[in-house]
């Protein structure tokens, strides 16, 4: 006796499909990843918290501070920019020009909103490092929980 066959070929690959599927995903998953030298990509980014203000770095290789636009609208603090990079080079006898052009975009909300005049923005050897003070009742609320061992007290029902 011989047991039915699921597909109609033996040729035909069962997993064909699923194996299709996962390298669609791989490589829709692989397009959206920055490229080098080319087209808009997000800056690696640093953020952290001190008792009276937010510290935020960007990694700008390359980028000139006239390049750099930092924002904040309510509390979204923003860095943008373009990226316009030329070197041109001769020796021997060959000639080599690369050029490399993109604009970049950072956007995050920050857990307060910022008094006027509270942002400071500075560009240091392509890092760019931007300080947010902290409202007064920001900074003030700020409070620390005890952690205890043991199991949590039952819940009166």
């Amino acid at each position: 006796m011989r047991l039915p066959s699921l597909w109609s070929r033996q040729d035909v690959d069962p997993f064909r499909s699923l194996r299709r599927e996962m390298e669609d995903a791989f490589r829709m998953f692989d397009s959206g990843l920055p490229t080098l030298n080319v087209g808009a990509r997000a800056p690696a980014v640093n953020v952290a918290e001190t008792a009276n203000a937010m510290e935020v770095t960007a990694e700008l290789p390359g980028v000139e501070e006239k390049d750099i636009k930092v924002g904040l609208d309510g509390n979204r603090l923003t860095i943008s920019g373009e990226k316009k990079q030329e070197s041109k080079r001769e020796e021997k006898d060959w000639h080599v020009e690369e050029r490399s052009y993109g604009s970049f975009y950072r956007s995050m909300s920050l857990p307060f909103t910022p008094a006027d005049g509270s942002v400071e923005a500075h560009l240091d050897k392509g890092v760019l490092h931007v300080t947010v003070k902290k409202p007064a009742e920001a900074a003030s609320s700020a409070k620390t929980i005890e952690v205890k061992t043991g199991e949590p007290p039952k819940a009166d029902v």
